[in-house]
């Protein structure tokens, strides 16, 4: 196999690595009180998160180094695994209950989390299928349903634990790479219509699901209620101003705001670096998609293309999201900031994944 040609994206890379630094210091920051409260140490959090971060670059830095069409020979058994996984953990006495969702496997506060994982085993599988049955894609019955089989299969196991931000995500990405691998509009179009009415469903289903979406267009009719969690971000976010309130010097993180560490980490950030911190961050997750895109596009082949445009799909995705429930802007749905907020199974997936790309990078044309 053919050697790398070129270093990697150095911008790709850099914006990585920045947005990295700033979590660890931003979960430490963010999480300090809470761990200093529950476990009698501060540096709880941040130990932990160094810990997965350290085992993350190590991942990054071995499939940066490693072909990536290695990864279109494994991405059905991998597919097959996460499948596994993903049934395992449903079943009574495995899986583990955090949050209300069933969604871990491990034992006592070590765990991992296989939704996180069948993100990208489900854009390695696609990349592959796409890449070769590209020619069928307009076809409906023969071209599209199979992959949108799949991924609808993938969101109804997780959002069984539940874990609708997750499966979202997944859903997400997953419908970018099939967009771009050349599906027709007419039929996505039609399709999305379909998933509305069982969003709904799903919506109704579950009566937290329907108090969330009430919460996220008026909060304040059920302040300690539904709406708790996005005042309070609101009140980490607002009083940031232009250049916050300094590193540390959060309020919100004194036991106010639920997992300031976690889903609401971006709200300590804007809290305590302002403005310029929050815009910081959010152009150098730009920076990412920019070179993900780049690197899509100049890939040698199209099985590179797509993974690099699935893996993209994740990271951007991913922080709209978040992001946007943490400025009131969608509803809460329980997911992480990409790099920045505390979680072993995200931090080291992602990390994985970007490695994938970077390793692409190098054999751009």
């Amino acid at each position: 196999m053919a050697k790398a040609r070129s270093a990697p994206d150095i911008w790709l890379f850099a914006a990585i690595g920045l947005i990295l630094a700033i979590g660890l210091v931003m979960v430490y920051s963010a999480s300090a009180v809470l761990a200093l409260h529950e476990f009698g140490d501060r540096f709880y959090y941040v130990k932990r998160q160094l810990l997965f971060a350290g085992l993350g670059i190590g991942a990054l830095l071995f499939t940066m180094n490693v072909h990536y069409t290695v990864w279109k020979k494994w991405a059905p058994m991998a597919l097959i695994v996460c499948f596994g996984l993903l049934v395992i953990v449903l079943v009574p006495g495995i899986g583990v209950v955090r949050g209300g969702a069933r969604s871990w496997l491990g034992i006592s506060s070590f765990g991992i989390q296989p939704s996180e994982f069948m993100k990208l085993a489900m854009i390695l599988f696609l990349s592959r299928w796409l890449s070769e049955k590209q020619q069928t894609i307009t076809l409906f019955t023969k071209g599209l349903m199979p992959p949108l089989g799949l991924v609808g299969l993938a969101f109804g196991l997780i959002m069984l634990q539940p874990d609708l931000g997750t499966g979202s995500v997944m859903v997400g990405a997953s419908l970018i790479l099939i967009y771009t691998a050349g599906a027709r509009m007419t039929h996505l179009g039609g399709l999305a219509m379909v998933g509305v009415v069982g969003f709904v469903g799903l919506i109704l289903a579950a009566p937290y699901r329907l108090q969330r979406i009430t919460s996220f267009l008026d909060p304040w009719a059920d302040p300690l209620g539904g709406g708790y969690q996005i005042i309070q971000s609101l009140f980490a976010i607002g009083p940031g101003g232009l250049v916050g309130l300094g590193l540390g010097m959060s309020r919100q993180k004194f036991s106010y705001l639920p997992e300031p560490q976690t889903d609401f980490i971006f709200s300590i950030l804007a809290e305590e670096l302002g403005f310029i911190g929050g815009a910081t961050i959010i152009l150098l997750f730009l920076i990412v998609v920019w070179r993900g895109i780049r690197t899509a596009i100049a890939a040698p082949d199209t099985f590179g293309s797509f993974l690099a445009v699935g893996i993209t799909g994740i990271i951007g995705v991913q922080v709209l999201i978040n992001i946007g429930v943490v400025i009131g802007m969608m509803p809460v749905t329980g997911i992480t900031l990409p790099l920045v907020s505390y979680g072993g199974s995200s931090l080291t997936l992602l990390l994985t994944a970007l490695g994938i790309l970077l390793n692409i990078s190098r054999y751009s044309r």
